[in-house]
């Protein structure tokens, strides 16, 4: 269950937000944003708003289904629209790449991204975020300040966004039946 206002927001192609907002994913990519502890993995915050960014997503990156999602930019906008909250369900270590086939049909990724995200620094896991997403009722904008750039995952927000009202894309019955179809392929 949402809080009734989140204060960060996880960075996110714009075309994996559309996918996740839509329900057609569930599920997210990190290598970066986890960190051990004694207890295992952890992730810096498992409530989040996700935060479109459009620089570095590539088209050849999404499959032809997800073209519509993708906008060329030479830069990120000035504002940035929230419209969507996330919370983590579960965290995966990826250990093959065998994994991410297993479960090809339940994302927007081609093999050269998956390939991409598993080669780059390879000594770091790679990890599977499924995501309980919710469709905030009215999107909030932003103006994207400096202090939003750069290549990092997580962003503090200046003020706090209410997502009290906010209504998940999946219902409970939907996200509990693709959550374990993802668990039971990744065995």
């Amino acid at each position: 269950m949402l809080p009734e206002s989140i204060n960060v927001a996880l960075k996110e192609w714009h075309a994996v937000c559309r996918a996740v907002e839509t329900g057609r994913q569930i599920m997210l990519l990190r290598k970066g944003g986890i960190s051990e502890s004694i207890g295992g993995f952890q992730l810096e915050h498992s409530q989040f708003l996700l935060f479109p960014t459009y620089l570095h997503q590539s088209l050849t990156m999404l499959k032809p289904e997800a073209h519509a999602w993708f906008e060329s930019r030479s830069e990120e906008p000035a504002t940035i629209t929230l419209a969507l909250a996330g919370e983590v369900s579960d965290i995966v270590q990826l250990r093959s790449r065998a994994q991410m086939d297993a479960i090809d049909a339940e994302h927007i990724w081609t093999p050269p991204l998956i390939d991409m995200r598993f080669n780059y620094r390879p000594k770091n896991p790679l990890y599977l975020l499924l995501v309980r997403a919710y469709r905030l009722p009215a999107p909030t904008t932003l103006q994207n300040t400096p202090a939003y750039a750069g290549c990092k995952s997580w962003v503090p927000l200046e003020q706090a966004i209410d997502v009290s009202a906010a209504q998940p894309v999946l219902t409970d019955e939907q996200y509990a039946r693709r959550r374990r179809g993802v668990l039971d392929k990744l065995k």
